[in-house]
């Protein structure tokens, strides 16, 4: 799914961001990776144009297209918009922000979920959508992967090139910068962790205290001095410590330099079934079995390895009006006995359920039907994430707006939360056919990091939930938005009206964007905003925006903050 901006902007909403020793690039050698490699290796160098980036102001016929993001709730109308095709041109679209003291966000994507990029107060943008090379990179033996390149780039370079990959998001067309930066989820996460669990380095543009511009380049190596850079770019999010310009990927304990070595090779192929299940047949117990069913199974099975390291299913519960509620499973189809243990799956989640299983023959949310996976196939990797990447309809939508919300679960559901899911879900006071609250396999892998070794806290979870609604008539704003909130906090009655950490929920992902949680008529917990993203690692966070940044250049509703 989508990410927090690089901030990261263009193309979807999502479902969902060196050298060793923190070497510092300097003002013209960021165009070329090979000027900042000490051994002279070879790294291609950044194509595009030298000197400073294109500007599109609003005398442009392009300009109306490049001021709003997929969510075009969120429309902007910056003096100017910057698109930069290397560091070079970032580091001089930022001096002149400093320069001239204006107000500056980034744009990758264009998928975040709030106003994080397209806000009005916005004076200038700067765009790394044409920052989108993935090459390897013989000097740091990891793969680098410009800021504004998608994920079916990154898919399909490191795939046919080397035959790897990065546990990364679903959505063909999410931008890297701020979905890396905010955790970087996706199908493969019970198998092999997050995406910035393989995260090697990041190089930022950053601002001092003194307002000088540089590009820093931060790994993880223990005895790197901006260690802690690279750490707050591992589920720290964008928009809140500079402009992300590559990232370097390279999974711990890699060795050598052979390209297909260094990061996790995906299955050869993976089977994938869909099937639906008609409303108009589910009675409340049998719903209530089904959401029991799924939650337990991932509680049961959210330790890292074993047959199943290599499931991730969506159990997609949608409004009444959208007709049926829809499974979809995706499995390592190289496990031995994949079949079986993907039909014994689909009957251990479906148990106690006595409607008829279907194919899935309708548009559920963001994707579209697949009946042609009722029965499970079995397809290539690429195949399949393209397939999966590229099944949303909604894409190329322009009058595309929504709201979004999310929660980690810790443990198998309340009643109480089953209840209110139902009561909402089969409501006559909306009728609209993309209401939804999406259950998403999580832990295993991921579970096998611990909470503060990266900034990304939620290391205990065993799925995760995500509440949608879509509409294009923006007079529907209001009602909409103040539905889906309403039953939001309905279901978290109890904890403030937000999935506090406790023995069941553990807070929000950041990629899910939700300025609600900034809101204390919203949010009646004594949790804030940043404890349901963050947890316990927003101290941290803090001292490393004060350390490089500030001045607090880069912000937005929900950026970290300074320190007091």
């Amino acid at each position: 799914m989508p990410g927090i901006p690089n901030p990261v902007g263009r193309r979807r909403f999502l479902t969902g961001a060196a050298a060793t020793g923190g070497l510092l690039v300097a003002a013209g050698t960021g165009s070329n990776p090979a000027a900042a490699d000490p051994s002279g290796s070879g790294s291609p160098a950044t194509p595009g144009a030298p000197g400073p980036a294109t500007v599109v102001t609003p005398a442009d016929q392009q300009y109306p297209d490049l001021i709003t993001g997929n969510n075009t709730r969120w429309t902007s109308r910056p003096a100017s918009v910057h698109l930069v095709n290397n560091t070079d041109q970032v580091i001089g679209v930022v001096r002149e922000a400093v320069r001239t003291g204006v107000r500056l966000t980034v744009r990758g994507g264009g998928h975040c979920y709030e106003d994080f990029v397209h806000d009005p107060t916005v004076t200038m943008i700067l765009d790394t959508a044409r920052m989108n090379r993935v090459y390897f990179d013989p000097a740091r033996r990891a793969v680098a992967v410009e800021a504004g390149a998608t994920l079916l780039d990154v898919y399909e370079r490191m795939y046919e090139e080397w035959g790897v990959t990065i546990p990364a998001g679903i959505c063909h067309a999410v931008g890297v910068g701020g979905h890396i930066a905010g955790g970087g989820w996706g199908l493969l996460c019970r198998k092999h962790g997050l995406s910035i669990d393989h995260l090697y380095a990041v190089e930022v543009v950053v601002v001092d205290a003194e307002g000088a511009v540089r590009a820093v380049v931060a790994t993880r190596e223990p005895d790197d001095p901006h260690r802690d850079l690279w750490w707050a770019h591992t589920g720290g999010g964008g928009g809140n410590f500079g402009v992300i310009t590559r990232y370097w990927f390279r999974s711990p304990g890699a060795t050598g330099s052979n390209p297909g070595q260094v990061l996790p090779r995906p299955p050869q192929h993976v089977l994938i079934k869909a099937v639906s299940l008609p409303w108009d047949s589910i009675s409340a117990d049998e719903f209530s079995a089904l959401a029991h069913n799924y939650a337990n199974w991932h509680v049961a099975h959210r330790d890292p390895g074993g047959p199943y390291g290599g499931l991730c299913s969506y159990l997609e519960l949608n409004h009444r009006s959208q007709g049926s509620i829809g499974l979809t499973t995706q499995l390592d189809a190289t496990v031995p006995d994949a079949e079986r243990l993907l039909e014994d799956y689909v009957a251990a989640v479906t148990a106690g359920v006595r409607t008829e299983q279907r194919p899935l023959s309708s548009t559920m949310g963001e994707r579209n039907p697949m009946p042609q996976f009722f029965a499970a196939r079995r397809i290539p990797w690429l195949q399949a994430m393209r397939f999966m990447g590229l099944t949303n309809g909604l894409l190329n939508d322009p009058t595309l707006r929504g709201e979004f919300k999310s929660a980690y679960m810790r443990a198998g559901f309340r009643q109480s939360h089953v209840d209110r899911i139902y009561r909402n879900l089969t409501s006559d006071t909306i009728d609209n056919p993309t209401v939804q609250v999406t259950l998403s396999s999580f832990g295993g892998q991921v579970n096998a990091v611990a909470p503060g070794d990266t900034a990304f806290p939620h290391r205990d979870s065993a799925f995760k939930m995500y509440w949608q609604i879509l509409w294009s008539d923006p007079a529907e704003d209001e009602r909409n938005v103040s539905w889906l909130r309403s039953f939001y906090g309905e279901i978290y009655a109890e904890t403030g009206g937000v999935p506090v950490p406790d023995d069941v929920t553990d807070g929000c992902y950041l990629n899910y964007a939700d300025a609600d949680l900034s809101d204390p008529e919203v949010n009646r917990s004594d949790v804030p905003w940043h404890g349901l993203y963050y947890k316990e690692n927003y101290p941290r966070l803090q001292r490393v925006k004060a350390a490089w940044d500030p001045r607090d250049m880069f912000h937005h509703r929900q950026s970290v903050r300074l320190p007091d």
